[in-house]
């Protein structure tokens, strides 16, 4: 059996740098890539992404790091000096999700951009970014369910690296990140595959496809962790959060169709560009 592997990739004088921060600057790099390969064929300069990525991320990673600490308050107000000790661990993905979302949102209305459009751009990048972000928790061996066997994991006909890592102080455990990734992926090649079929999908229906898929994931995966947020004491936080997220989307849905009727998303629509900032 190999033995785990060791979460620091190499060693700077004395700045150890970590596989979870070059696993997640490559997620960042592909989600900037392919938004911006999507965004030439919308007629969105590549600048535009690039400057909202600019933004994003650390408002994203300051957004996840707040929702973390919102919902261990009991331990934070006992440690402030903690807070901002994100170095220790404690983000979470939809905190991060929420205050992209918010930025995306505001540099839309400056630069004069559609936001729903950006939306369908933006979202396979996203979906990309996380299923790659996943193995950064792999790595430190994080963000894992309850205890398992080994013939468990065998029976999944998993490599051994995984299973190796999978072992912590002496005891197997499921390996969520892996489930979270892989039915991600899953949900991406179908989005990617479908996304410029003729009359399938109107502008923002892309995105609102991307959060249907990853919430139903996450509700279930969430139900295995052990490491989940809660609410009283008894409700995952993760897992409400992913069922309100799947009805607002469905009655979204419906309404912009019936009632809105947006533009349909296809190959090649977008803005005229050059196009008029404000």
């Amino acid at each position: 059996m190999e033995l785990a592997l060791n979460p620091v990739a190499f060693h700077l004088g004395n700045l150890s740098v970590k596989w979870y921060g070059i696993i997640m600057a490559v997620a960042i790099v592909v989600a900037t890539w392919m938004s911006i390969d999507e965004g030439k064929k919308r007629h969105i300069a590549s600048d535009d992404f690039v400057d909202l990525l600019l933004w994003a991320v650390p408002i994203g990673y300051v957004g996840a790091r707040l929702y973390y600490v919102i919902f261990e308050w009991r331990y934070y107000s006992q440690h402030p000096d903690q807070i901002i000790a994100i170095w220790n661990g404690g983000i979470a993905v939809y905190g991060g999700l929420i205050a992209g979302l918010i930025v995306l949102l505001i540099f839309c209305h400056k630069r004069g951009l559609p936001p729903f459009l950006m939306l369908d751009i933006i979202a396979p990048g996203v979906m990309a970014a996380q299923i790659i972000g996943r193995w950064g928790n792999f790595v430190n061996q994080e963000a894992h369910g309850g205890p398992t066997t080994l013939h468990f994991l065998q029976s999944l006909h998993l490599p051994e690296f995984i299973i190796a890592q999978m072992k912590i102080n002496g005891v197997y455990y499921q390996p969520t990140f892996l489930y979270e990734s892989f039915f991600n992926l899953i949900g991406l090649i179908l989005i990617l595959s479908l996304r410029h079929k003729k009359h399938l999908f109107k502008q923002g229906e892309v995105f609102m496809t991307y959060l249907l898929w990853y919430s139903v994931v996450r509700f279930f995966v969430e139900g295995l962790r052990t490491d989940s947020l809660y609410i009283f004491g008894i409700i995952r936080v993760s897992q409400a959060l992913s069922l309100i997220i799947f009805v607002c989307v469905i009655a979204l849905w419906i309404y912009r169709r019936v009632k809105i009727k947006p533009k349909w998303y296809l190959a090649g629509s977008g803005l005229k560009y050059p196009y008029t900032r404000d």
